[in-house]
Parts: C-alpha cells; structure tokens; sequence
C-alpha cells in the first residue's frame, strides 16, 4: 500500500513526535500520504469522510485504542483498512509501537501484511412517543441535546454503554434478547461488548475476555444491585433490547448511553434500545508476527 492517510491526535503526538519522521519516511520509500487530526477527522460528514479518503487504500491512526475507535466509528461506512500506532498506554487495538513504527511500515508498503475483520454492533435509540418521521442518522448529530426526539443509530466497534445519568442513584434497565425477557437489572448500568471490545470496559466490570476474532455479543451489568448478577455471552444474530424503567420523579433523564466512549445520548423513562450485530465490520491491518494472546499477556502483566 503506497497511498496512505494519517490520522493523528494532536494530544498524543506533537510536531516534535511520530507524525513528521512517518510522513517523511512515507514519501521516501516512494509512497504517497495526507493527515488530519483526529478531532477535526471526527467532525466531518459522512460524505465528507468518503471525500477525503478517496484515493487511499489505509488509514494509519497515530494514537491509543480510542484514537482508533474513533476513527473506526467515523468512517464505518468507508470500505478502508485501518493500522494503529499506539501512543497512548495499553493499546489493545494498535498495531505499532513508538518503538518499531519504521518495520511495520515498511510491511505495510511492501504488501506483507494481514487484514482481519473485526465485528461491529449497531445500536438503535427508540424515544418514547416517537414517529417514524423523526429518525435521525445519530453520526449527524452533535450534541446530547439532540438526541431528545426521535429514532438514532449508530455502529460501535468496542461497546455500547448504559450508565446513570447525574445523581448517584441506582437506573433501572429491563433487558430482553429476541423478544424474550431475559432480566431486570438495577446498578450503575450495563455494557454489550462485541469480542474486540471485551479487553477495554466490559473487562474492568469483570466480564470475560474474548478472542478478537470470535463473533458474540456480551452482556455485562455494571454494579448490579444484585449477588446473582454476572456476563451473558449471546451469539452473533441474537437481538437486544434494552428498555429504560422510571426511576427517580424527580428527574426526566434517567441514563445516557454512549457508543464506543463517546457521541453520548440522554434516555428517558420508556426509551428503548436496541441493539444488533452490524453488517458492516471494521477492517485491521495486522502487519506484525505478535498474536492476541500475546499482546494480552504483555498488556495485562502476564509472564
């Protein structure tokens, strides 16, 4: 691959770091490569995003795992590889390293490399009362402001996440998979994590972890008000459906949900969401010899 885009994160790396000494030795080993940072790359329009990225055949996120989840969220309508340069700390997404960038770029130039399909869910945000005509493409909106009416959807590599909203209090959460009741959870939430995303949130909560490559879905309260409650591992067509229960009188909002950490949404008492296994999947580049039970040793303090 010679003709290459570079997002970076301009907290992660300055113009003293990575981005300068990858550009220049891009272009001399006869490759091609345009940059943005991340924060203006997340900003962009859908169409905006397919403009920008005509012509490239990768993308080479300069960052930690939520530099490139971000990236994998903005861009999961663009068929295009992406390889991660991890500057951030544990980096279980990313590719690279500070230390051995150089090698793997010199793999990805020369074509030696691996493309793995990562699954992706979908969440789909039902408000309570909403018509038809009132949905909304949640990658449009901006603000938790919006997300007040209507019908939002969008796709998460790693997670979709139910966590209280404002005062320190229990949320109520009726949880149901394929029509079925399945349970009613009280606590501080509840994470559905994909098999890539079971190494990052769903882990802290005490879920399992997961082979990358699997194709599941897991269910996991976040301190459930409960000595019973634990993970729930769910195949890949199996259908979710979260239903926000009334809680406190005193407060409209009830519980905010985010999709990969970030683009959060108020829900209310009677909003739903729903959540399946994409059609899409994410698209990573593995360009080095390092396996997955490798990296989960290293990162997690194995020997």
């Amino acid at each position: 691959m010679k003709a290459i885009y570079i997002l970076y994160n301009p907290d992660k790396d300055d113009e003293s770091g990575v981005l300068p000494g990858l550009t220049e030795y891009i272009h001399a080993h006869g490759g091609q490569s345009k940059c943005m940072d991340c924060y203006s790359f997340s900003a962009l329009t859908k169409q905006q995003v397919s403009d920008v990225l005509s012509g490239c055949e990768c993308v080479i996120v300069l960052g930690g795992d939520g530099t490139l989840l971000n990236a994998a969220s903005t861009a999961s309508h663009v068929d295009i590889p992406l390889l991660g340069i991890n500057l951030g700390t544990v980096g279980f997404l990313t590719e690279g390293e500070v230390t051995n960038w150089r090698e793997i770029v010199d793999r990805l130039m020369a074509d030696d490399f691996a493309i793995q399909e990562r699954m992706m869910i979908k969440g789909s945000i039902k408000k309570s009362g909403c018509r038809p005509e009132d949905s909304v493409d949640a990658q449009k909106e901006s603000n938790i402001g919006a997300a007040r009416v209507g019908t939002f959807r969008k796709r998460a590599l790693n997670d979709i996440v139910i966590s209280r909203a404002g005062f320190s209090r229990l949320i109520g959460l009726d949880v149901y998979v394929n029509g079925s009741f399945l349970n009613a959870y009280e606590g501080d939430g509840i994470i559905v994590s994909t098999p890539t995303g079971s190494t990052g949130y769903n882990l802290s909560a005490g879920g399992p972890i997961v082979d990358p490559m699997a194709r599941l879905m897991i269910i996991t309260p976040v301190c459930p008000h409960s000595l019973t409650s634990k993970s729930i591992v769910l195949p890949s067509d199996a259908k979710v459906s979260i239903a926000i229960a009334k809680k406190r009188k005193t407060q409209d909002t009830e519980a905010i949900v985010s999709f990969d950490g970030g683009n959060d949404y108020e829900l209310s008492a009677g909003d739903v969401l729903d959540i399946c296994t994409s059609q899409r999947t994410t698209k990573l580049i593995k360009a080095s010899d390092v396996n997955f039970y490798e990296i989960l040793r290293n990162k997690l303090g194995g020997k």
